[in-house]
This record gives C-alpha cells, structure tokens and sequence, in this order.
C-alpha cells in the first residue's frame, strides 16, 4: 500500500480503534449518555468510512451499507432493541447480497456442510438462549450472513473468523434475556467480540477488493 494512501487512510481506523476502546473505559465514568452513544455509533461508523474511501463500485457500496446500517443499529438498541433488532437485520441482508456477488468457485464440501450447519445453528442457539421466536427470526438472517460469509471468496482467518465473533457477541447479549445465565460474560465480552469482528471484516474485505483491482 503507498505511503501517501496510508496517511490518507489509516486516520479512520485509528479513529475507530480509539472509539471502541474509549466506549467500556467511559461508560462507568460521569459521561452523558448522548456522548456515549456518539461514540459507540462512531466505532463502527468509521469502519464504514474507511471501506467507502478504500473501495469503489456498486457491489462494494453493499459492504459499505452493511457497516452504516451496523453503526445504525449500535445507536438505535440503545433506544429501543427493536429497532436496533431491525437494523442489525438490514445490515446482514445487505451482507448477504454483498456475500452472494463474491461466491468461493468451488468451496471443498467441509466448507459447504460448515456453512449450512452455521445457516441452521444460529437460530436455534439465538432462540434457546432468549426464547423469543421474533429473536430467532433476526437468527435467520444473522446465520445467513455467517454462512455467507464462509462461502465467499473473502479470507476466512479474517472475514470468516469476523462473522463468527459477530454471532458469538448476539448470542452473549440474548442470553440476558432467557433461561441461560452466562454471567459475567455478556457484559464482558458482547462489545469485545462484536467490534473486533467488525474490524475483521471490514480489514479482510477493503483489503481483498483493493487487490482485485491491481
């Protein structure tokens, strides 16, 4: 990568790096919630900057609007779960139409029945741990963005690997609502996970377009 793209560009990664770190160490803290929902929305609200400055052409604007609708939903859950439910879901639909336009050629069939498993397990796991059928619903589109996503052309050590951290974080935050009691681990590691899944994703995919069109 050029050294003058890295001075462009890296800003915005390093802006979202320091939201996300700045988020759990300011929540304990006298902050207002106005400015904590600033910057949790602009963690993943830079990612969605950086992929847009670092890529172009329709099919990339998809990924682009995953992250916006994803920053979307991190502020909209902290008004209402419904409509961040709804937002989140947008976002994987859109995941999932990116996914599909990036398609592995010939994936071996370990990767074929690993997908399909994901696509069936996510929303069992999503409703045995909130029991709400409206939860295991988002569950569907949820597990169709990780199959998605381990069926495309996309690094799996990256974007795979990002996908998985992003059900793991789902599945800590539904299980406050059930049966299943896995404290402390939601309030530990929900954020953890689902930035760091976020940042893979986002890394993995700018990094393999931009290669494509060398």
């Amino acid at each position: 990568m050029p050294r003058r793209a890295l001075v462009q560009h890296r800003p915005w990664l390093a802006l979202s790096l320091i939201a996300a770190i700045a988020l759990p160490v300011l929540e304990n803290t006298a902050m207002g919630g106005l400015w904590l929902m600033a910057i949790k929305t602009s963690a993943v609200g830079f990612l969605a900057v950086y992929a847009a400055q670092r890529t172009k052409g329709l099919r990339a604007g998809l990924f682009v609007l995953a992250l916006g609708l994803s920053a979307l939903g991190d502020l909209a859950i902290e008004l209402s779960l419904t409509a961040g439910g709804a937002a989140f879901f947008a976002s994987h639909l859109a995941a999932i139409l990116f996914y599909r336009r990036y398609l592995r050629p010939e994936p071996t069939i370990a990767r074929k029945w690993g997908a399909l498993a994901l696509f069936i397990a996510v929303p069992l796991i999503c409703f045995a741990l909130s029991g709400q059928w409206t939860i295991a619903l988002y569950g569907l589109a949820l597990g169709g963005m990780a199959m998605a996503a381990w069926l495309s052309l996309f690094p799996q050590w990256r974007v795979g690997l990002g996908a998985l951290l992003f059900v793991l974080s789902d599945w800590l935050l539904f299980s406050r609502m059930g049966p299943v009691d896995l404290a402390p681990l939601p309030d530990l590691l929900v954020w953890p996970t689902y930035y760091v899944g976020q940042l893979l994703i986002a890394t993995g995919v700018v990094q393999t377009l931009r290669r494509f069109r060398r």
